[in-house]
């Protein structure tokens, strides 16, 4: 007996096949990239042409998307109806291997003949019985001359795709996901069974079922077993499923994987140097910053309480990172994460920029992105910190109370301590934009207002702690490796070069608050910002 059911076409018609059908059906399962399907479509379509008066019904079954299957309906002039079978549900209910798959079933949906690729006597065999049943004659399909084989066959179903199998499988209660499972004992409440098991982070974690990861990698095209990154300490391979698995847990929708994964892959590149990251006894976190369409596809918050609560993408999609690191990676606090005092960032720190608001271009355009690529941005960053400005009224006054607020990241007498994130809210970029000040105005301006001699940085007794000799240029030593006179009075700027000074703009269109957020060290030793294209 034939499986009923209902698809729907291209143009979202429904098709139904198996309750009261009273007619001789056919039913052909096809995909746009095999070349035996191209070989059998135009010979369905002479036997739709010959006996659809008769009452023969023929149904195309795509297992393509609309594009794809527009496309092959257009090559071969295809007159009779064509569904989207997108799910696949009913490619595996019928469960060929191959396709083109013809299946020829009667009024009663008893299956009349059935056959796989191509094949001369098959397609005799599947024709004549179809003109049986429609009591007419059989017409002749294949010419002399056609030149079409005694026999070819056919491409593999999709359904026998490793990750589509896995989806099938797990959608029909079948175990198919790669990671291994834990079973949850009836009497533990899976909240306190995940946290025991030291696979939270503090907070309660959504339970990763089978049912919840499948949804998750429905918000992606990669395969799930393809590996994203090796991640820190334990460079331990981070699979799509094993990203999809902790971005569960943090509560993320599907719609977040794609960005989840690109900060995965962000975070353990060489450059940012995540094992430092974690090791440092210091405050930083991987902070993400999100730019171009997809912020607003996935409603991500880039205005008012930028950093604070109530935005699920901010908070599930940075807190998924964090998970993947400590789930993963083995990144725990208390081992390889040996941050002194922490901050909240550690638990999540997610952020969008404010694109629409800004008279500059978009931070991932200066970082040679497109305008209208998604990027995620991974920086290692601290809490940030306020720039109280309510009273400068020219670019210039402004520019200088950021480079004052800048001053004090690390230490105030600390000069060429890495990259630092500046966060300039709507009614700061008002005044940079009424003088016409660039972003390389900012950052020339914040480097004069840090400019300090080298002996005010350097320690002394009223302050001990100061640049070491090993910090200093080695242009302002003499060859007894301390400052020259002549260094000593040379002013060095807050960061060793302009684009220390990371830029994006941000936050609530009221109150003229901006923020910093201070890096880690550059260099081998420290971290560099990343940025990523985020891919489907």
């Amino acid at each position: 007996m034939a499986s009923a059911f209902t698809l729907s076409t291209g143009d979202n018609q429904v098709v139904a096949f198996g309750d009261g059908d009273a007619v001789p059906t056919l039913l052909v399962f096809f995909k746009h990239d095999c070349a035996t399907c191209d070989l059998t479509l135009p010979l369905v379509e002479r036997l739709h042409t010959a006996l659809s008066a008769e009452g023969l019904r023929v149904v195309g079954i795509s297992q393509d998307a609309v594009a794809h299957t527009s496309d092959v309906v257009a090559r071969h002039h295809l007159s009779f109806t064509v569904a989207l079978d997108g799910d696949l549900e009913v490619s595996a209910d019928y469960g060929f291997d191959a396709v083109p798959a013809l299946v020829l079933v009667g009024p009663d949906r008893a299956v009349v003949a059935s056959f796989e690729g191509f094949t001369r006597p098959d397609l005799l065999t599947l024709t004549e019985r179809a003109a049986a049943a429609c009591g007419a004659a059989a017409p002749r399909l294949v010419h002399d001359g056609d030149g079409l084989p005694e026999h070819r066959p056919g491409c593999g179903s999709k359904v026998h795709d490793p990750d589509v199998a896995r989806r099938l499988a797990v959608r029909r209660g079948a175990a198919t996901l790669g990671a291994r499972r834990v079973q949850v004992p009836i009497a533990d409440d899976p909240f306190d069974f995940l946290s025991a098991q030291g696979l939270d982070d503090g907070l309660p974690v959504v339970p990763p079922t089978e049912a919840r990861v499948l949804r998750m990698l429905d918000g992606t095209q990669r395969a799930a077993s393809d590996v994203v990154a090796h991640v820190p300490p334990n460079l331990a391979p981070a699979t799509v499923e094993k990203i999809a698995i902790n971005a569960v847990m943090a509560g993320c929708r599907p719609e977040y994987l794609p960005v989840v994964i690109a900060a995965t892959e962000a975070a353990c590149t060489d450059q940012f140097n995540l094992h430092g990251v974690l090791a440092t006894t210091y405050f930083v976190a991987p902070v993400i910053v999100v730019n171009g369409p997809i912020r607003r596809a996935i409603d991500l918050n880039c205005g008012a309480n930028l950093f604070g609560q109530g935005f699920r993408a901010n908070a599930t999609i940075g807190r998924a990172l964090q998970l993947v690191v400590r789930n993963i990676g083995g990144g725990k606090p208390g081992g390889v994460d040996m941050s002194t005092l922490g901050q909240p960032g550690k638990f999540t720190c997610c952020v969008g920029e404010l694109e629409e608001a800004s008279c500059w271009e978009p931070f991932h355009v200066e970082r040679g992105f497109a305008a209208d690529t998604s990027t995620v941005t991974v920086f290692a960053g601290e809490a940030p910190r306020a720039i109280r400005d309510q009273l400068s009224r020219t670019a210039p006054s402004l520019g200088a109370s950021m480079g004052m607020c800048l001053q004090s990241m690390a230490h105030p007498k600390l000069a060429h301590v890495g990259e630092a994130l500046l966060v300039v809210c709507p009614e700061h970029i008002r005044i940079f934009e009424q003088d016409g000040y660039t972003k390389a105005d900012l950052r020339a301006r914040i480097q004069e207002a840090t400019a300090r001699p080298l002996r005010e940085l350097l320690p002394d007794a009223d302050c001990q702690k100061g640049m070491t000799l090993r910090a200093v240029p080695n242009a302002l030593l003499g060859p007894d490796g301390q400052p020259t006179a002549e260094g000593l009075e040379t002013p060095l700027s807050k960061f060793q070069q302009d684009t220390d000074i990371l830029v994006m703009v941000a936050g609530g269109t009221t109150g003229k608050f901006s923020a910093f957020l201070g890096g880690w060290a550059n260099g081998a030793a420290g971290s560099m910002a990343v940025t990523r294209e985020i891919r489907p």
